[in-house]
């Protein structure tokens, strides 16, 4: 057994390390539940290939809310594949000021995602939402019929009744590193209910020192949970896995 045996990476984007191949054996060597996102449904076919041949690494079929502008037309091959995976991600909306021009075309495209997940049923969804957690929910209650799907808040930095009214949906919110290194955030994350939370480290678009982080660094939010909540980190591991095993229960 590891030392990180039992941890959760619920959003990493695995195929975007320099060595996908490595990066997915190395989280599969540690014991790490990894959830490989993607960002392009052309991605999907060598993430399921490389994660079906592991027992903790699992590949999320997605369509990223910021290459939307350029990859809406995939939509269709993002279609041919939904069948073939449970998870979906990353999807969602953006509304900074780089990808505006194309809110639209996301809205759009979310609502699709959205509602081809209701249809098949049992999908676990990974949602971005920056500068957008009202439209996100939004989108999630109208075309996502509870019971129908669950939905995980992917780094959420929605106000706290956006994170209430998520919360009110049976939303659950993946914490990484970075959201418990702002006082706002922090005000935010310490305001979930612990049994809603995952971790999550969003490598390698995050850095652990002068590094990209990598799953076993999901024991840096381990730890800032626990000071957060006054408990140990075997206790708050023990806590993210229970929530792990409840989100993918459900039928």
């Amino acid at each position: 057994m590891t030392a990180s045996e039992g941890l959760v990476d619920f959003h990493c984007h695995l195929d975007l390390y320099p060595d996908h191949r490595a990066a997915v054996q190395e989280a599969e060597e540690a014991g790490i539940f990894t959830l490989a996102v993607t960002t392009t449904p052309r991605a999907w076919p060598r993430n399921h290939e490389l994660a079906q041949a592991t027992r903790h690494v699992r590949a999320a079929l997605g369509i990223h809310p910021q290459l939307v502008g350029e990859r809406a037309s995939e939509l269709a091959l993002w279609d041919a594949y939904l069948t073939e995976t449970r998870y979906i991600g990353e999807v969602g909306l953006d509304a900074g000021p780089r990808f505006f021009k194309s809110f639209d075309l996301q809205k759009q495209v979310f609502e699709h995602v959205l509602r081809r997940c209701a249809e098949a049923g049992n999908k676990v969804i990974s949602v971005h939402s920056v500068r957008a957690a009202k439209s996100a929910l939004d989108h999630i209650e109208k075309y996502l019929p509870l019971g129908q799907g669950k939905i995980v808040l992917h780094w959420f930095t929605g106000t706290k009744a956006e994170a209430k009214r998520a919360i009110e949906m049976g939303c659950y919110f993946s914490i990484n590193a970075a959201m418990l290194s702002s006082e706002r955030h922090i005000s935010m994350v310490s305001a979930l209910p612990l049994e809603r939370l995952l971790t999550e480290t969003d490598g390698p678009f995050t850095k652990t020192g002068e590094r990209p982080s990598k799953p076993s660094d999901v024991l840096i939010v381990v730890e800032a949970l626990g000071r957060l909540h006054g408990l140990s980190s075997i206790e708050v591991v023990a806590n993210i896995k229970a929530n792990l095993r409840g989100l993918l229960e459900f039928t």
